[in-house]
């Protein structure tokens, strides 16, 4: 018996003395190697191929310790998860949760957890010390075997410094570089992605709480990506844009303070052989922690009347147009009399300079146009910059919550160290104390705030329509259009505001702020309500427009924006994207591609068997001429369950299938 029980001991022993530690995702395609020498490096691998070579990860901690130096394992622990996850707000009702998981335990009250899906892979680190302590620097790392190509979107100014640089609206479009020409000088803000011999992986975070977010650099021209981090604000001021931003004039010597036992932000690589499966990515959802929203069934998701990208620009009324109550019910009755469910009050009904939400401009009288709307049942967002919100969050909370205003559009955060992070969550959760759609512009991408609190309802954190207003003519914006789903989507849901009634091709676009155009076809911009994941999603244009296009606003004021299912179709990064999803009965279908002409074959062949009608939107023929051109048509899905579309350059195609 002695013998026995030695046996076990020394099995046990030798298994955590293992020096390399294999865990593959529930196929059996990802495999993460872990490798515990000097330092703890790991490996991931999607079948023979290496997506990311031996990568040294670590932690250093102001008590002197350094996680993952020297480690001495005391404990490997493996378990394997396969539940459903209900989901709220979101592309499908239901996500399936599957995933086998490494959790490593090493002697200083550390450890780290690594996850392998089918799709990807993740891994975070976590304490378990009695006291508090600060995070000096994380060591991130993901290496590749050759010099590949990535998509990089830098932070926007090319300022001196990452310093300076710290400070962005994490707005820009891809640059497309080998990774050993990388910029060593400029921050990369996440989601990345990164070609791997075919096969890609887009770098991202997920469950980013107390904690500064991530980029990425290329120090030293290599083929390796490092994390940095901005470090913990040590005193702010007031000012930038309209002084209603705080801006860091000096740091301290760390990135965060934390609580001695506490789980850290995962470090996410979405794996896809096909690009199209990168466009249906539930990752970031699943890393995220669960709702702390205990009754969430009073949050509407839906569409918005904007007044400001269109400048107010309404016409054929006998008022004087701009930030007045006479324009607002323009837009109220606009929004009634399409079923849309909000109307926005952007920026200037709030007195400039003030940053205080409870000085009202004296044209604007907001519960007149909150009992206005509800008579009308249409509800009230208001704008608000980051510093004005933060400095009297419950008061303002308090306040328009008790008026019948029904959530916050929040701007110019234009942060994401520890500090902002911090004000996203307390946002957040006095949003839902309230009864308050939240939505972050001036914002970092989502890393699954949505789930933990669902009403935080969208993000910027995009290089979105609004760019068109002032962007060099030069600006690609279609082949951005056809770039954003295989990325920047990935991360969750993104305030795009699109909806533009003026379109221009290629050559006939430029820039005006006050009368403002898409680039691309009209039907380019109707298929992006179905293609772009946006559950409070903006009807840019202006009233007056939309009412000379009645079949477009029609339709997109119909469009939902959360779903039952979602289905890539087909795709490519860059050249064109085709998305299916689902509400009730009826399926939506969306196509858009670059400034190359197309023809594509969408196949549907999950679609139940039964009679279907197609209401469709395609490019007109001359829609590569004049970009507003397109054709309306009801039509009956044969039994091939396949359509053909035609794409113009810069074009697109929407389809709602419904059963007989």
């Amino acid at each position: 018996m002695k013998v026995l029980i030695l046996f076990f001991v020394l099995l046990s022993f030798s298994s955590i003395a293992q020096t390399e530690q294999v865990l593959k995702s529930p196929d059996g395609k990802i495999a993460i190697t872990v490798s515990l020498g000097d330092q703890i490096l790991y490996t991931v691998k999607h079948e023979n191929d290496v997506i990311i070579a031996a990568s040294p990860i670590s932690m250093k901690l102001s008590t002197g310790e350094t996680l993952g130096s020297k480690p001495k394992l005391s404990a490997a622990k493996r378990s394997k998860t396969d539940q459903a996850i209900e989901a709220s707000l979101y592309k499908r009702k239901k996500i399936q949760d599957s995933y086998n998981e490494l959790k490593l335990t090493f002697k200083g009250d550390y450890g780290i957890i690594f996850r392998a899906y089918n799709d990807g892979a993740a891994y975070r680190f976590t304490t378990s010390k009695k006291k508090d302590f600060n995070v000096v620097e994380e060591q991130a790392a993901f290496s590749f075997s050759s010099d590949y190509t990535a998509l990089v979107p830098y932070v926007k100014d090319s300022k001196p410094t990452y310093e300076e640089q710290f400070w962005n609206s994490f707005e820009n479009t891809y640059t497309s570089t080998k990774l050993s020409a990388i910029d060593s000088k400029r921050l990369i803000f996440l989601p990345l992605l990164v070609d791997v011999a075919g096969k890609k992986v887009c770098i991202t975070e997920a469950d980013l709480e107390e904690y500064p977010g991530m980029y990425l650099v290329n120090k030293d021209g290599s083929q390796k990506l490092t994390g940095v981090f901005a470090p913990y604000p040590k005193t702010v001021e007031q000012g930038g844009h309209n002084k209603l931003q705080l801006l860091v004039k000096e740091r301290e010597n760390f990135i965060a303070k934390v609580k001695g036992t506490r789980a850290f932000p995962w470090r996410v690589m979405v794996i896809a052989a096909e690009d199209r499966n990168l466009a249906d990515s539930d990752i970031i959802y699943k890393l995220a922690a669960p709702s702390r929203v205990a009754d969430a069934g009073w949050i509407k998701p839906g569409k918005v009347a904007w007044d400001w990208w269109n400048d107010w620009n309404i016409y054929g009324v006998d008022f004087k147009a701009g930030i007045n109550n006479d324009t607002y019910k323009y837009y109220i009755d606009f929004a009634s009399a399409n079923n849309i469910e909000y109307v926005i009050l952007d920026e200037g009904w709030a007195v400039n300079l003030q940053a205080d939400l409870m000085q009202v401009v004296p044209e604007i009288n907001v519960k007149e146009l909150v009992d206005y709307g509800k008579q009308k049942n249409v509800g009230i967002i208001l704008w608000a910059g980051y510093y004005a919100f933060d400095r009297d969050m419950e008061k303002v909370c308090k306040h328009y919550s008790e008026m019948g205003v029904k959530g916050f559009k929040v701007d110019f955060m234009d942060r994401d160290d520890q500090e902002v992070v911090n004000f996203y969550y307390r946002a957040a959760e006095m949003g839902a104390k309230y009864k308050m759609l939240i939505d972050f512009h001036g914002a970092f991408k989502p890393t699954g705030l949505q789930r933990t609190y669902p009403n935080v309802i969208n993000f910027e954190g995009v290089h979105g329509l609004e760019q068109l207003k002032w962007g060099a003519p030069s600006i690609d914006m279609v082949e951005y259009d056809v770039t954003i789903p295989f990325i920047r989507m990935v991360a969750g849901p993104m305030d795009y505001t699109q909806g533009a009634m003026r379109n221009a091709t290629k050559h006939s676009y430029r820039p005006v702020n006050s009368d403002p155009m898409s680039q691309g076809t009209r039907c380019h911009q109707l298929a992006e309500y179905v293609i772009f994941e946006s559950p409070l999603n903006m009807l840019c244009d202006n009233p007056s427009n939309y009412m000379r296009e009645p079949e477009c606003t029609k339709f997109i004021a119909s469009v939902p924006t959360t779903w039952d299912d979602t289905r890539a179709l087909d795709g490519r990064v860059g050249e064109f994207v085709a998305i299916a999803r689902q509400k009730g009965n009826d399926w939506y279908v969306g196509a858009i591609t670059d400034w190359n002409a197309r023809e594509l074959t969408l196949d549907l062949s999950f679609l139940p068997n039964g009679n279907y009608n197609v209401e469709l939107f395609k490019d007109g023929v001359n829609a590569h001429r004049a970009a507003r051109d397109f054709k309306q048509e009801t039509i009956t899905l044969d039994q091939s369950k396949k359509i053909k579309v035609s794409l113009a350059p810069g074009g697109g195609f929407v389809a709602k299938i419904s059963v007989k």
